[in-house]
């Protein structure tokens, strides 16, 4: 195939230290009702391990999942850098790290989830998402009319918290999420950049959240939103399958380019 974001992303590949950062429900992998059953498609797998075996080359896989979730769903190898909560969670070279609460962001925090929890119960469907430093509602499978009534039950659990802590609250596909520690994709991705000196990055994301991401890319990256939808991406894709169709030919394009390199020292 080919087309703006293509092309976008083939000359990203020829910079010198590539840094590839992808969200993983709705671009590796397609969405599905149970997220516990989502898996990257093969071709974007594989191309996910061509790239992270690449010299000067890092790929990071950046989601809104837990960590461990993360980890369960995505398989990668241990090259792989996993982002989870946002931007809160991180696996780099075997280590974890993660939010350090207060006592205060605690007890805020097991409130909160006990109150969004409660909400889900009501709602057919609906399910709570506990995480290390917030809770998110999933309504994908709630018919659409209970769905906005279970958001609007949850933000009143918030209000309710309010004066206690500071609660941020997120909406993307089909979920509310309120963290009582802040974290969104764009720092994410700065955090990454600086940590894998990169001096290009090609972000990929279909999310409401990847919006921060696009947001903080800077002049000589590429951005390319999955699917449909208003946003700050200069490029877009149609879906997972074009997604791993793209890596595959940034994979095969970044060898060559990196073994330009390693040619021209010898």
């Amino acid at each position: 195939m080919t087309g703006p974001a293509w092309d976008a992303a083939l000359r990203v590949a020829e910079t010198a230290n590539l840094l590839v950062a992808v969200d993983f429900d709705g671009t590796l992998a397609p969405t599905v009702d149970d997220p516990a059953t989502a898996r990257a498609l093969p071709r974007s797998v594989a191309a996910v391990d061509e790239l992270a075996q690449l010299d000067s080359t890092a790929v990071a896989l950046v989601s809104g999942r837990h960590l461990a979730g993360l980890r369960s769903v995505a398989e990668a190898p241990p090259e792989v850098i996993l982002v989870g909560s946002h931007g809160a969670e991180s696996l780099v070279s075997g280590e974890e790290s993660g939010p350090t609460l207060s006592a205060r962001e605690h007890d805020t925090l097991d409130a909160l989830c006990r109150g969004i929890q409660a909400v889900a119960a009501r709602f057919p469907g609906a399910h709570a998402e506990p995480k290390p430093s917030g809770c998110g509602l999933h309504t994908r499978l709630v018919a659409p009319a209970d769905a906005e009534v279970a958001r609007e039950a949850a933000l009143a659990v918030v209000r309710a918290l309010a004066g206690s802590a500071s609660i941020t609250e997120r909406y993307g596909k089909d979920i509310l999420e309120f963290t009582v520690r802040p974290a969104d994709k764009g720092t994410a991705l700065g955090w990454l950049r600086e940590l894998t000196s990169a001096t290009a990055v090609l972000f990929l994301g279909d999310d409401v959240t990847d919006e921060d991401g696009f947001r903080a890319l800077s002049p000589g990256d590429v951005g390319i939103k999955v699917g449909t939808g208003d946003t700050a991406a200069e490029f877009r894709v149609a879906d997972p399958i074009e997604v791993s169709e793209l890596l595959a030919a940034v994979a095969t394009a970044r060898e060559r380019a990196v073994s330009g390199v390693q040619r021209g020292r010898d």
